[in-house]
């Protein structure tokens, strides 16, 4: 079994790069140092006037088994194929005509107009051996397959040094409409330009673009493949989806049927129905894991209490804090039932036989989130509930049990520095505790202001963390009905203070009730300012690991979520 992804940076996966290198060097010796900038060029793709792309080929074990490597033209909505290549022995195995599908459907994705790509004639010509004639034969007879071919009545094969010049061929991606002048003229342009920079000048690169003077531009018939055998259409499926979905299905069982409670499971069904039509995610397992990734963040008496409180409850019974103890801390109340305002911040998160389990979950699906991540995956999106943020070190409230999120940015900060992002309308006081004293972990948070919003006793301004952790905290309280414009200041005040914190991960306690019309907030974003927002957060060139925390209006959800990983993905995919 093959997969096909892409490689988005050299971040951890330095063995998989060095693989590609490898089979890069067996196939294209003459051009070394493209297999040396590979890692250079993925961590700075737009450096060079266009965006480098690599996709890998590879076994379950991780074995490379081929690859391409492309230029995407972003501002000119096409891809030039650089190279491709796959492993000795496996020729004709159909590992190549998969890889190449894989370069159609990214490109399409994308959207590309077209895909240019070179290949050396396959004519004979003087000091040719038969070898390789035949090789260029039979790479153009593969291409043929997809409808690909060489342009003509050109000047693109003058010769610039020693040997022959290679044929320029069009793959038009399945379009039926043909290659205008001068669309090709502009592609070609940029092609002279850009990529073969060091070794052309003004003089050839006019003389090759004025010889397109076919409109549209002529492509020589097929030789190989009659044309009803050839594949026109885009291939899907052949490449992996680029970003992570977790979903927490048990969530269902944590429902809430009070009057009034807005946190339902109908929630995640309209958020999972919105990403999984945006054909950007590829759900993934859940793994279960150990209690100290909880307890490192939470207090262990903490843990142990809701979870002997829940699993004790009746099943139709609630208990809703009604007492607070915060006067003799040390003494705490011996029912259960009453000490539950000893761990609680409000009247309105019920304890009950199922919010244990199904907040267990969600802290799994965070950490599942989290270790794709540090495998790869450029975003991953935990869909989870209940939410998280507003679960302190030890104190649960807002909907909230255990903090997923803080507990996925401290797991991630073993491995480099992380940052907290926290855009939900409400101050998220559990993250902003937990990490208030630690300088390894930045929190920034734009909310409500705490004068009119939920928790009502943080977020404020001036709270900016103790001891090490001082600086490390970041509030940006909001007025009421606060709208795009300033949001969008405030959120690329909040940028800036991650660009100097330089993480290497970022997490998004990502909430959607700054939406107009939520009934817990009262911030009136669009879905036009949640697509910026994507923007601006893909803008960081960081792993994004988006967690959900609130959002309440199912019509939102649907049109928030859309809007925002569209957003990401302009800028990511």
């Amino acid at each position: 079994m093959i997969r096909i992804r892409r490689i988005f940076s050299s971040f951890r996966q330095e063995g998989t790069i060095a693989q590609v290198q490898d089979l890069f060097l067996a196939n294209f010796s003459g051009a070394a140092e493209v297999a040396d900038q590979i890692p250079q060029r993925l961590d700075d793709p737009l450096s060079a006037g266009y965006r480098t792309v690599l996709l890998v080929a590879e076994r379950p074990t991780g074995k490379v088994v081929g690859f391409a490597l492309l230029l995407h033209f972003t501002d000119a909505h096409f891809a030039f194929l650089d190279f491709m290549a796959v492993a000795g022995g496996l020729r004709g195995g159909g590992v190549g005509g998969a890889l190449y599908e894989a370069v159609r459907e990214f490109c399409r994705g994308v959207g590309c107009h077209g895909l240019y790509l070179e290949a050396l004639p396959d004519n004979p010509l003087p000091g040719m051996d038969e070898a390789t004639l035949a090789e260029n034969r039979k790479r153009l007879r593969f291409y043929e397959r997809y409808s690909v071919l060489p342009v003509v009545g050109t000047a693109y094969e003058t010769p610039i040094g020693e040997g022959p010049a290679p044929m320029l061929l069009f793959d038009g991606l399945g379009r039926t409409s043909p290659l205008r002048r001068k669309e090709a003229q502009a592609a070609v342009r940029l092609i002279l330009s850009r990529k073969y920079a060091a070794i052309t000048d003004r003089k050839y690169i006019r003389l090759v673009v004025e010889s397109f003077t076919d409109d549209p531009v002529r492509l020589r018939p097929p030789r190989y493949i009659k044309r009803t055998a050839q594949k026109d259409g885009v291939a899907t499926g052949r490449l992996a989806k680029p970003f992570a979905l977790f979903i927490t299905r048990e969530h269902i069982i944590h429902h809430v049927h009070d009057t009034g409670y807005v946190e339902r499971p109908t929630r995640v069904n309209a958020l999972a129905e919105a990403v999984q039509g945006l054909e950007l995610f590829q759900e993934q397992p859940i793994r279960h894991y150990g209690d100290q990734f909880i307890t490192a963040v939470h207090d262990a008496e903490f843990l142990a209490y809701l979870k002997k409180v829940c699993k004790g409850l009746p099943p139709n019974k609630a208990v809703y804090p009604y007492v607070f103890p915060v006067r003799r801390p040390e003494r705490r109340p011996r029912e259960l039932a009453v000490r539950a305002g000893y761990y609680c911040i409000d009247t309105f998160t019920p304890l009950t036989r199922n919010a244990f389990d199904a907040a267990r979950k969600a802290v799994d699906a965070a950490l599942s989130g989290a270790d794709a991540i540090l495998k790869g995956a450029p975003v991953a999106y935990v869909l989870c509930r209940p939410p998280g943020h507003h679960a302190e070190h030890r104190l649960f409230g807002g909907f909230c049990y255990m903090n997923n999120s803080a507990i996925a940015a401290n797991r991630l900060s073993a491995m480099g520095r992380t940052a907290v992002l926290d855009i939900d309308f409400h101050h998220g006081n559990g993250t902003q505790d937990i990490f208030y004293r630690r300088g390894d972990v930045l929190t920034v948070s734009i909310h409500g202001h705490p004068n009119h919003a939920y928790p009502y006793f943080s977020g404020f301004a001036d709270e900016t963390g103790e001891g090490e952790g001082k600086g490390a905290n970041l509030n940006l309280p909001l007025p009421e009905n606060t709208g795009g414009r300033d949001y969008l200041a405030a959120l690329d005040e909040a940028l800036r203070r991650i660009g100097r914190f330089a993480p290497q991960f970022l997490v998004v306690s990502l909430g959607f009730d700054t939406m107009a019309g939520d009934p817990t907030g009262s911030f009136r974003l669009s879905a036009r300012a949640l697509e910026e927002i994507g923007r601006k957060l893909a803008s960081l060139r960081r792993p994004l690991l988006l967690v959900q925390e609130g959002g309440y209006s199912i019509a939102n959800l649907k049109r928030g979520a859309k809007a925002l990983f569209r957003g990401v993905a302009s800028r990511i995919r």
